[in-house]
């Protein structure tokens, strides 16, 4: 079913792109739950495991499934190939296993996931991977931060929960002057709004587990990058840690790509609009969304991503300290009647959360502090539900301290 007709719009490719269909001539992809494959003879076995040929050998290196959701998310995000893998944080380790080792450094946005951070900063440090935390938004500080032992940079836009956008074609430039690679996290704005690879990225990195999908079903990572990372830096890994995405997970998050672009619009539509009712509500301190003019990068938001702020939005409620700004945002999560209290995001329903004591939970205070996660911070990762619902449902807690 592959198209490979690079002049389709991204609409056609996110339902069309695929590997050929089977003799059977299905219409939707098929599912194959395989761990292993017949081989038609023992050289063409020998070929194919030596990787002079091509052929799937085992459920660990490959399935057609599996190369499906690759080739489609490669084909959405203009890259030449994809890997995927369990989850998004497997792919961070697999891209850092394949491009790093002792000695190495790499510069990060300290306003990134809270388990990248611990991943990059914390547990590849015990093997001698060094790294360097810096502000988002500060270009001067990443070009100050290069070290000649410098391999990559990585960062994500926007950021997890704080929404904060970094210029990718200043970063891209600044890695490859230092010959580093730029990897960048497009979770939160997926290929819908926003393409990496066309501002200069070299590598872009997804959860699957969130729009992708879309509907939280299941878990998935991907690395998209050039034919030759795929092949000869990260596939290696992959054989050997066996980090592979189930082939079911992949089939969900296929199915998923078909819907990616009017649900994130939508979604986004919907975000906008609670954004400028939170930023208006007299309990709310503070509204981050890169949609708003208010947002500091709102400007360079619009032009990499489509002239949207996205889905995800977060916001700060009113305090006269730390302790009591958790008190009154545990409040406002304890009187949601109609969204979810969840963690995840990019569902089709909304899901709201308090990142200080979740998803930045194991960072330590200074760490959080840092990155603008504050006890009084919720994020909320806007669905499909009617919109005066959403804001009435924030509004009981947020009326009610």
């Amino acid at each position: 079913m592959s198209t490979n007709k690079p002049d389709l719009h991204r609409d056609t490719l996110a339902v069309r792109e695929a590997v050929a269909r089977s003799q059977f001539g299905e219409n939707s992809e098929a599912l194959y739950l395989t761990s292993g494959y017949v081989q038609p003879s023992a050289e063409a076995s020998a070929r194919r495991f030596a990787g002079d040929e091509e052929g799937f050998t085992y459920g660990r290196y490959g399935n057609p499934t599996v190369a499906s959701f690759e080739q489609r998310l490669a084909a959405l995000e203009g890259a030449e190939a994809c890997i995927s893998t369990a989850s998004g944080m497997s792919a961070i380790l697999m891209m850092c296993m394949g491009l790093l080792k002792a000695g190495d450094h790499v510069i990060c946005s300290h306003s990134m996931f809270g388990s990248t951070i611990k991943l990059i900063g914390t547990d590849l440090a015990k093997f001698g991977v060094e790294s360097t935390f810096v502000a988002q938004t500060d270009v001067a500080a990443w070009k100050a931060a290069v070290k000649p032992t410098t391999k990559l940079l990585f960062a994500e836009t926007p950021t997890n929960p704080l929404t904060e956008v970094c210029d990718i074609r200043a970063l891209a430039d600044i890695a490859h002057n230092a010959g580093a690679l730029l990897c960048l996290d497009n979770c939160f704005a997926t290929p819908a709004l926003q393409r990496p690879m066309a501002l200069g990225a070299d590598i872009v990195m997804h959860s699957g587990t969130k729009y992708l999908d879309g509907q939280g079903r299941v878990m998935a990572g991907a690395l998209c990058a050039s034919q030759a990372l795929v092949t000869k830096t990260f596939l290696p890994v992959l054989k050997s840690a066996g980090m592979t995405l189930a082939p079911f997970n992949a089939w969900v998050v296929l199915k998923g790509l078909e819907t990616l672009d009017i649900r994130m619009r939508a979604q986004s539509a919907n975000a906008l609009a609670l954004a400028q009712w939170l930023q208006d509500h007299p309990a709310v301190a503070r509204v981050h969304y890169p949609g708003l003019a208010s947002h500091p990068q709102h400007a360079l938001a619009m032009a990499q991503q489509s002239n949207s702020g996205g889905a995800v939005l977060s916001f700060e409620v009113k305090a006269a300290d730390a302790e009591q700004a958790r008190s009154r945002a545990f409040h406002v999560l304890d009187s949601l009647q109609v969204m979810s209290l969840s963690t995840n995001l990019g569902d089709t329903k909304t899901l709201v959360a308090h990142p200080a004591s979740t998803s930045h939970g194991r960072l330590t205070e200074a760490q959080r502090q840092t990155a603008g996660v504050v006890q009084g911070l919720i994020r909320v990762a806007v669905g499909l539900e009617h919109l005066a619902d959403i804001q009435a449902d924030l509004d009981r807690g947020l009326t009610s301290f």
